[in-house]
């Protein structure tokens, strides 16, 4: 297979062309002016990031991939999904609220933004996976498969359970729907945390399977009848009914993969994917530690596999950043993997979601870098 053309630049500006105008000449280099854009709608997706952590993408690099859409003809959004843990961003409008408050709104960025699996997480597409192996059918946020072209705009770090969160992380577990989400993490089905319950019955109402009781204002799943779509984690307003999240990180990388090809296949896709602020965890933290190693530059492909692939090695040939979390690692607990990620976070293996991509003819992990 021939390989794929990654485009890439430094973080290194002159008087002449800031960091933004760079973005747009390395996004128009790229080929993004390729795809027919004329009267289109245009999802781009990206993470708004928790409130109080301040490693999430500033959205002044999200206003230059809105502003080359709207050039072009198109209609441009930004769209995440809202998320399965107890946070700001499990509904609509606390998710709206967090995105403002980061600086995501129509005045700064020059779209809107839309929550695409809607106010309660439920609003979802099921969308079927070719050649999946966990998924069949994908749980995607509405809005998201609505688009007629998907953009990923990718924060790139290290990530506590994949290894790191790159741009498959971004679409396939960002696209995911709550439900989506808990089938992605969970090789059970949800069950009820019996304190927080308050015996409201939204969880009962919405079962389909007739799976749930309320017996003393206790709810209870008789998971011989539940089929695990994850629709009472939704509804639930006190975060009662929680996923099991007992999937294995192989496992979860590869449904990760699955989802992605569902939300990717069919239209014009193009991926964009800027590593800076490294931090350890995902973006879905309410805190953001150090950067593990310095900041690399910003890439740009029609290859989702190939960019991962370009920004971990690119990565891998940066030195660690003292008093990180990578050096801590290194020095006490004799991590001796040459791979940043994985002596980040022993425990995973980033390299699963690349190989089950490429399987699902994802894309291609050999790849030619094009520095601009």
């Amino acid at each position: 297979m021939q390989s794929s053309k990654v485009y890439f630049t430094t973080f290194k500006a002159t008087y002449r062309e800031n960091l933004l105008q760079k973005l747009r000449r390395l996004i128009d280099t790229a080929g993004l002016g390729s795809i027919d854009m004329e009267n289109k709608f245009a999802a781009i997706k990206i993470h708004f990031g928790e409130p109080g952590n301040l490693a999430y993408l500033r959205p002044n690099y999200a206003k230059v991939v809105a502003d080359y859409v709207k050039e072009h003809g198109g209609k441009p959004f930004l769209t995440d999904c809202n998320t399965l843990y107890v946070g700001r961003r499990k509904n609509g409008l606390d998710h709206l609220d967090s995105a403002y408050e980061n600086g995501f709104s129509p005045f700064s960025t020059g779209c809107h933004c839309v929550i695409a699996d809607g106010l309660k997480g439920t609003d979802e597409a099921l969308v079927p996976v070719e050649g999946g192996e966990y998924i069949k059918e994908a749980k995607i946020g509405r809005a998201v498969m609505d688009a007629d072209i998907f953009i990923s705009l990718t924060h790139f770090k290290g990530h506590e359970a994949t290894g790191f969160g790159g741009t498959l992380k971004n679409i396939g577990m960002g696209c995911g729907s709550r439900a989506g989400k808990m089938e992605m993490h969970s090789a059970g089905k949800p069950y009820v945390e019996q304190d927080l319950c308050i015996g409201c019955g939204a969880c009962q109402k919405n079962c389909a399977h007739s799976a749930i009781t309320i017996t003393d204002r206790k709810a209870s799943t008789d998971h011989s009848k539940c089929v695990g779509c994850g629709r009472c984690i939704g509804v639930c307003p006190v975060d009662a009914m929680q996923p099991a999240s007992d999937e294995t990180n192989d496992i979860l990388n590869k449904k990760i993969a699955e989802y992605t090809k569902a939300v990717v296949d069919g239209r014009p896709c193009f991926h964009i994917s800027l590593v800076l602020d490294v931090s350890p965890n995902c973006d879905c933290h309410s805190e953001n530690d150090i950067p593990i190693i310095p900041d690399v530059g910003m890439f740009a492909s029609f290859d989702p596999i190939a960019l991962d692939m370009a920004c971990a090695d690119a990565c891998n040939k940066m030195p660690v950043i003292s008093g990180s979390v990578l050096e801590d690692q290194i020095h006490h607990h004799a991590c001796d993997s040459q791979d940043h990620f994985v002596m980040t976070h022993p425990d995973t293996n980033w390299t699963s979601a690349i190989e089950h991509g490429v399987k699902l003819g994802l894309g291609n992990k050999e790849y030619e870098l094009i520095t601009i």
